[in-house]
């Protein structure tokens, strides 16, 4: 990015306008100085007023590096090598697996993440965890919109819910008989979190409830359970939707709790989760976010296996699923702009009542609730609201059995494929793997050593490539995606322009950003098909 377009960003953030950027419309409106800001951003979801509720965790670049507002008098896109790699590296978060036994070594070998926030505070969620009363480990990406209340919740209680839909009926009989005489339920999860993956503190024993309802839910089946994968991460989709749903129409004690179920409730979030159980990985996709497969082929290239399609107006599929749900006399309704209703982009998403629920049940819940401007409850209702719901949480589920030349999983919100191809991301991943593996050079002293001598070494290993690399590879994802050139070449102004854009211009450029690469372990996979072949 050169100093010519960094100047046109600042000043075209100082005026009135319209941008297009990434198939979505943008505006922001900055009045005079001594009048109160506002600013309206049309973007993932719908025309929203500004501002976030007290209760939404916070995720953010540090004041220090990023400015507040395009109003400010000092304003410079200068940054230090060492305060960019601050700011790409706060969200990193990475997990290698150990096999204490040296049996039935597990299939996925690491995990690395990392997040970069575009809205303030961060509306992406992400999870890891491993299935203690199951098999297997899930790794999941939430994308929120209208605020982060809805992926925040999403992100902390479905795993919960795959995996006691995966569980004997024995195993629930035992939760439930501890559950009965207070005595602490086995641990379901075992969560590979970051510092700043918060939860909801407030509310835990509320989801615990709710989830023992579920699972008293299935001992209530005539018989064992015995849920298919595919059926498990259906069911626990749909059933804890509804169950944000049925949350915010129960009666609450507590002011905070009814206020968060509203935040819950009426905003929204997209999730992406993979199962991984030995060689079978099932990947259960509700919207936008993504995920794919690198494959190491045996000629030595690499190719990129698709294993979810984006839930939205491009996807024919989900076009013919909405005409045959809904009449014929809407039609032409259903996606206006390229949005469901002319309002949302991703077709299928939890939360979002206002476009599942009738319009007489949302008016009755929010009239009887407290400030709902206050909590940035969205309220507008479009004129073609015929026959909700037009929006689901039902997930598509695809299947894959590892095999030795799938080398490593990628899931990440939307905001890394509006920047970055499939074929491009399994492509910085393989060559940022590569030169990992590239064993550091030694340097071989010849005597005598003098500063010139030295100074040639160190060229020569630069020359090779040995360059102080990003160790997590999502962060190198990400650098690469808000900072690559035309070229496909990390551009450093570019870099700190994206990174120190105001939070009110920010999101006109770059949405948030999550990636969860998993690497699987080769030795394992070929070691089953060996033995079952």
């Amino acid at each position: 990015m050169s100093r010519t377009v960094s100047s046109w960003i600042l000043s075209s953030a100082r005026n009135s306008i319209v941008l297009q950027g990434k198939g979505r419309l943008y505006s922001i409106c900055v009045p005079n100085r001594n009048k109160i800001k506002w600013k309206l951003v049309f973007s993932k979801t719908y025309l929203y007023p500004a501002g976030n509720c007290s209760l939404d965790n916070t995720f953010s670049l540090k004041k220090a590096f990023r400015h507040t507002s395009t109003e400010e008098e000092q304003f410079s896109f200068q940054l230090s090598p060492s305060q960019i790699n601050d700011i790409l590296r706060a969200g990193e978060l990475s997990h290698r697996i150990l096999d204490l036994n040296g049996k039935n070594a597990n299939s996925v070998l690491r995990f690395e993440s990392n997040q970069l926030a575009s809205n303030t505070p961060v509306e992406d969620r992400r999870s890891a965890a491993t299935c203690l009363q199951t098999k297997g480990m899930m790794f999941g990406v939430f994308d929120g919109h209208a605020g982060s209340a809805c992926a925040q919740a999403v992100s902390e209680r479905l795993l919960h819910y795959i995996a006691v839909s995966l569980m004997s009926r024995q195993t629930l009989e035992e939760m439930e008989l501890a559950a009965e005489c207070l005595k602490p339920v086995p641990p379901i999860l075992q969560w590979h979190k970051h510092l700043n993956d918060t939860e909801y503190q407030e509310i835990t024993s509320q989801y615990f409830e709710n989830l023992r309802v579920y699972w008293q839910h299935l001992l209530d089946l005539d018989a064992e359970p015995a849920f298919s994968l595919e059926e498990a991460m259906i069911c626990a989709f749909k059933r804890l939707d509804s169950d944000i749903s049925l949350e915010v129409q129960a009666p609450q004690e507590k002011e905070l709790m009814r206020n968060i179920a509203l935040q819950v409730a009426f905003s929204g979030a997209t999730a992406c989760v993979a199962h991984i159980d030995g060689v079978h990985l099932h990947v259960a996709n509700t919207g936008d976010c993504r995920a794919i497969l690198g494959v190491h082929e045996e000629d030595g290239t690499w190719s990129t296996l698709p294993l979810t399609r984006d839930h939205n107006a491009f996807n024919e599929f989900e076009i013919r699923r909405l005409k045959r749900e809904h009449p014929r006399s809407e039609e032409k309704t259903l996606f206006v702009n390229d949005r469901l209703l002319g309002i949302l982009i991703p077709s299928r998403a939890f939360g979002d009542v206002q476009l599942k629920w009738s319009k007489e049940l949302q008016h009755s819940i929010l009239e009887n609730s407290c400030d709902v401007e206050a909590l940035n409850i969205y309220q507008y209702v479009p004129p073609s609201y015929y026959t909700p719901p037009y929006l689901t949480a039902e997930p598509e589920v695809t299947y894959h059995k590892l095999r030795g030349k799938d080398k490593f999983l990628v899931i990440a919100s939307d905001g890394l494929w509006e920047m970055l191809s499939n074929e491009k991301v399994v492509e910085l991943v393989a060559g940022h793997l590569t030169e990992l593996n590239v064993q550091k050079p030694q340097l071989a002293f010849e005597k005598p050593v003098n500063l010139g001598y030295m100074h040639s070494l160190l060229l020569q290993r630069k020359n090779r490539g040995v360059t102080s690399l990003d160790q997590n590879v999502a962060t190198h994802l990400i650098r690469h995606a808000i900072g690559s050139n035309e070229y496909g070449e990390v551009d450093q102004e570019k870099l700190t322009a994206m990174l120190t854009l105001p939070e009110d211009l920010a999101r006109m450029y770059r949405d948030d950003i999550t990636v969860t690469v998993i690497y699987f372990n080769s030795e394992t996979i070929e070691n089953y098909h060996r033995n079952n072949e």
